[in-house]
């Protein structure tokens, strides 16, 4: 399956834990579809180690981390006053918020390997 928001970036450890890490920013307007995915590798997960989600150092198979923020943006105008040698800031009100959302799931090698099968992840 091959997922249209998040592109996840591979890296392990000497141990061969392996990290999955994804992060998408979008309008507002791809937000539901950017959420429909992280539920769709999460429900995978979950599905096909059923049961062994927990910290790896305490013998879980996989685990995640999952966060979400918005940020808005405003432009401030500045003039420069040639006479007074003086800066005027005239505040715009604050754009249309951007969506980010963080997604890193962690996995032994026997994870790492079924999540690169199933994701078509590098």
């Amino acid at each position: 399956m091959s997922l249209s928001y998040l592109e996840f970036d591979y890296s392990e450890d000497a141990d061969g834990v392996g990290t999955f890490d994804a992060l998408a920013a979008t309008a507002p307007a791809h937000n539901a579809a950017v959420l429909a995915e992280v539920a769709t590798v999460l429900a995978w997960a979950q599905q096909a180690f059923e049961g062994q989600r927990a910290p790896l150092d305490e013998g879980g198979e996989w685990d995640y981390d999952l966060q979400a923020w918005r940020e808005f943006s405003a432009v401030d105008v500045l003039d420069f006053d040639e006479h007074s040698g003086e800066l005027s800031v005239q505040r715009q009100p604050a754009g249309i918020a951007r969506h980010t959302v963080s997604l890193s799931i962690t996995g032994t090698p026997v994870f790492c390997a079924a999540f690169r099968e199933r994701f078509h992840s590098s």
